[in-house]
């Protein structure tokens, strides 16, 4: 399902599925794209709300929102969610720590949840040093985790390691 941008036949934004709430009615994330062709969209965005893909994957969308992997991009996603949301500073701060590991870190007005797109090359210690040591100084509770490193039942999907991260 993809919502096309008058300005520009390619980049357009998709819905897709997060899951379902009361009554089974379905919930989307609609995250930017670029369309490559009939059902297919390249994400340009990250997901904050949607396991298992990331910037830069290429996704097969059905018009339920649900999605297959067609090709992984070269980016790790982090998901974080805070309680409260995060302030201004504790965005502030995350986006200067990802800056040496050319992460890019988002959130919406809100600041409900923070999402990072960080190539898979950077390393996994070293984004997980990062967001440790920055969940570690906040007076926030925080869960963090990579979105598109593991499968259904927790093990890790390995895509990287043809990437060479």
């Amino acid at each position: 399902m993809s919502i096309e941008n008058p300005e520009s036949s390619q980049h357009c934004h998709v819905a897709l599925r997060v899951g379902f709430a009361g009554a089974g009615k379905p919930v989307f994330e609609t995250l930017p794209a670029r369309a490559v062709g009939p059902g297919v969209h390249e994400l340009t965005g990250s997901p904050g709300m949607v396991e298992g893909c990331a910037a830069g994957d290429l996704l097969e969308v059905g018009d339920d929102g649900s999605f297959r992997i067609e090709r992984r991009g070269p980016n790790l996603c982090v998901q974080a969610f805070g309680r409260p949301p995060f302030d201004a500073e504790s965005l502030e701060l995350l986006t200067s720590a990802f800056v040496p590991l050319g992460g890019l870190v988002e959130a919406p007005a809100d600041r409900r949840f923070i999402v990072v797109t960080v190539p898979a090359a950077a390393g996994f210690p070293e984004v997980e040093a990062v967001m440790e040591t920055w969940a570690a100084d906040l007076d926030v509770l925080v869960e963090w985790g990579f979105s598109n490193v593991f499968g259904p039942d927790g093990e890790p999907l390995n895509w990287w390691d043809a990437s060479g991260a």
